[in-house]
């Protein structure tokens, strides 16, 4: 199928690796002019902007950048988020972020998703439209006694989504959610990642909870973890021309974790 996005400028935000190194791949090969920022230099045949998006100035910078070297932006795609440099998760319990941790996880994972928008929309209006995916967490949706702060941050994330399809609709603006649940990034397997914390916590080791303990736990229905290929391809279609009639929606991605109606 031709999603229709050749030519087409895409900034694709936390592009280095996982999900957004897995976007940028996937709009590139569908002939789309990708920006990748990010703080590190991605795998890919993309424009890449170093940045560091904790640094409220850098959204605007990706935003000119794109602008210089294509002539604007019509998809922005949002996924850069997670825990913040110097954080690990998963961590468990109200009490254990300060106000340092709850600001710091709202600046990573909500207000540079904010900044992002708004540098980018003014662009789209000139070309007269535009796709934006935010990519959100199935974590907004089923709070927990684990990682407070980055559900609540990812839960605004997916309600900002509500609003903006509600006021740029019109203009020609799609804004749709991406909502992963488990996905197999570094996020999970590196070296003191989220596998070998929650290993501590149930006295099992890395590989045991990637392959067994975590999709248990979890109830994922597939029995696995979701491969990052797999979310973007959902966000390709959504960045599509072909879903022209898609807007306010949440695209949920979980392997069958989230099971209510």
């Amino acid at each position: 199928m031709d999603l229709q996005l050749s030519g087409r400028v895409a900034v694709v935000t936390g592009a280095s690796k996982g999900i957004g190194l897995a976007v940028a791949r996937t709009l590139a090969e569908e002939g789309a002019h990708v920006v990748a920022a990010s703080r590190t230099v991605p795998d890919a045949k993309v424009s890449h902007v170093a940045v560091d998006l904790m640094d409220p100035e850098a959204p605007a910078q990706v935003v000119a950048h794109a602008v210089r070297e294509f002539g604007g932006v019509d998809i922005l795609v949002n996924n850069a988020g997670g825990p913040p440099p110097g954080v690990t998760l998963p961590r468990a319990g109200f009490l254990t972020p300060d106000d340092a941790g709850w600001r710091a996880m709202f600046e990573f994972n909500l207000f540079a998703v904010v900044r992002m928008i708004r540098a980018a929309v003014p662009v789209m209006l000139e070309r007269g439209g535009g796709s934006i995916v935010n990519v959100s967490s199935t974590m907004a949706r089923q709070p927990s006694a684990m990682n407070v702060d980055y559900g609540a941050a990812k839960a605004a994330v997916l309600a900002i989504g509500k609003s903006l399809s509600e006021e740029f609709g019109p203009q020609g603006i799609r804004v749709n959610t991406v909502s992963p649940g488990p996905v197999l990034t570094d996020w999970w397997t590196k070296d003191g990642g989220a596998a070998e914390v929650f290993a501590g916590f149930v006295g099992s080791d890395r590989d045991s909870v990637i392959k067994e303990v975590a999709p248990a736990m979890m109830n994922l229905t597939t029995g696995r973890l979701v491969h990052p290929q797999e979310i973007a391809d959902a966000v390709a279609l959504l960045v599509s021309p072909r879903s022209g009639g898609t807007t306010g929606a949440e695209v949920v991605i979980d392997g069958g974790q989230l099971k209510e109606i």
